[in-house]
């Protein structure tokens, strides 16, 4: 039996549709798959073809809308044409959502507040599945979410996206004291660093690290990549212009 099936019947027991039941792997009631009415109802707003061409797509149409918004003085008016993205937009009926989830790609993202992927790519709830840390870095619990997302969700796509001015990696590149916990985070951006790289190209090499980190430390999704299921892409956000870049 493969890795990924045996994860997939490993985590049976957790959901029935989109609902939590009994905690642990191999619960007594085993999970459905959505039936036929309801997993159309939640891939209403996948989109056809390359879902990385799609990202991209939503992200120029965000990019337009953030340069027009920065020209605005007033913040509601920056509200409405940021908000205006979503007009014609689609958006999975909320009482399929109620039932459970198709997310046709994932993003491994800083927790960083100005990091917004729904905003980011233009796109509504249910369509992103997001793992986030400080520093957007390839930690254990993030690693499992998305061998949850690929194996049981059918994700695939997953894209690891740094930002510009991102504290977490400036922190791993000064020499300043931190506390215990905050070593540990900064710990594998600190192994992505390569001396002379000023802060751009440090949180470019981080994003790169970190998906590299995915498949060396997951057969799951190593064997999702091996199988042609799975894409791994590296990213970069430009917070003042709202670009996204592949790297």
């Amino acid at each position: 039996m493969s890795i990924q099936r045996r994860q997939c019947l490993q985590w049976a027991g957790l959901l029935v549709g989109g609902t939590v039941v009994a905690g642990l792997p191999g619960a007594s009631r085993s999970a459905e798959k959505p039936g036929a009415a309801l997993l159309n109802k939640l891939k209403a707003c996948t989109p056809p073809g390359n879902p990385l061409e799609a990202l991209m797509a939503g992200n120029r149409l965000f990019a337009d809308a953030w340069a027009t918004a920065s020209a605005q003085p007033s913040a509601a008016k920056r509200a409405q044409i940021v908000s205006s993205l979503w007009r014609d937009n689609c958006q999975v009926d909320p009482r399929a959502l109620a039932e459970g989830q198709k997310p046709w790609a994932a993003l491994l993202t800083c927790a960083d507040s100005r990091v917004a992927p729904e905003m980011t790519f233009a796109i509504g709830s249910g369509e992103l599945f997001k793992v986030s840390s400080a520093g957007n870095t390839a930690f254990d619990d993030g690693i499992a979410s998305l061998e949850y997302a690929v194996s049981v969700l059918g994700v695939t796509l997953v894209l690891v996206m740094g930002h510009s001015g991102c504290g977490a990696v400036k922190a791993a590149m000064d020499n300043a004291p931190l506390t215990p916990l905050l070593e540990n985070l900064v710990k594998p951006i600190r192994a992505s660093l390569v001396p002379g790289d000023d802060l751009t190209k440090a949180i470019e090499g981080n994003a790169r690290y970190a998906a590299g980190q995915l498949t060396a430390r997951s057969a799951v999704l190593k064997q999702a990549v091996d199988a042609s299921k799975l894409t791994i892409r590296r990213a970069y956000l430009d917070i003042g212009s709202g670009k996204v870049s592949l790297l």
